[in-house]
């Protein structure tokens, strides 16, 4: 397998797209830490994967929170011993325009998906120098470009591109790599509660997949093989990249 006697570490990985990525990890043969705010969710993502034969613990972590995130380091390394991969996931998404954005919302977003991408990798890199390991952090197709009243959440996954690519030149010579992957819609997590957010989700659901050019939103398994690839030996010579998986979206057409 791929990822046979690695360690991963995926923050929110207690839903949407962290879980797919949680389980997809463990088909692949690594050991994988679950890590998320909310400690049920994290517990239901492991007993997925032990009901696989894969394997995976669960560890309840704020990555806005420095103490909280030593913590999952520590735990991590006594565990497993080591870290072959971080997949910065977690984030949080305020759907509101810069008008109707609070301080307090503004903060919150800016602090776990960006702050959280920077304090679990400073952290984990002193290990992550040690086994010459990768990171993954979660960006947005909205890193590139906007959609109305969710001015916080691009701002956010515009500066998560920018820190990967900084990361790389920084941290390439120690042998770690850093990428960044920009999923469109998926159906799974944050676009779930949109879709739920409206009227009509399935409706919504249905509109947003004309926006793709493959005429249908992603699946999370789909993100999670392409965060198995930059965290695998196949990608040894891919760094500082933005890998774009959406489908072709805003190039939707209705078809002839």
């Amino acid at each position: 397998m791929k990822l046979q006697d690695r360690s991963v570490v995926i923050t929110g990985s207690g839903s949407g797209i962290g879980r797919a990525c949680a389980i997809e990890f463990a088909k692949a043969g690594a050991s994988v830490v679950v890590a998320d705010i909310d400690l049920n969710a994290a517990e239901e993502t492991v007993k997925k994967i032990n009901a696989s034969g894969g394997k995976a613990f669960a560890c309840q972590a704020d990555v806005s929170n420095p103490a909280s995130v030593a913590s999952l380091v520590e735990t991590t390394i006594k565990r497993f011993s080591k870290i072959d991969a971080l997949i910065n996931n977690a984030a949080i998404q305020i759907n509101k325009t810069i008008a109707d954005t609070s301080f307090e919302e503004w903060n919150k977003q800016m602090s776990v998906n960006v702050g959280g991408a920077f304090l679990c990798s400073k952290l984990f890199l002193p290990h992550l120098k040690t086994s010459k390991g990768s990171i993954v952090n979660m960006s947005s197709v909205n890193g590139f470009f906007v959609e109305p009243s969710c001015a916080g959440y691009c701002a956010t996954k515009a500066a998560i591109i920018g820190l990967t690519k900084a990361m790389a030149i920084d941290h390439g010579h120690e042998g770690i790599r850093v990428n960044c992957i920009c999923p469109g819609y998926i159906d799974a997590g944050l676009a779930e509660g949109y879709f739920q957010s409206q009227a009509n989700p399935a409706q919504a659901r249905a509109e947003a997949g004309k926006l793709h050019a493959l005429w249908r939103i992603g699946r999370p398994e789909e993100v999670a093989q392409v965060a198995i690839f930059l965290a695998s030996d196949d990608a040894s010579f891919v760094t500082g990249s933005a890998y774009v998986v959406d489908g072709g979206f805003g190039s939707g057409l209705p078809p002839k």
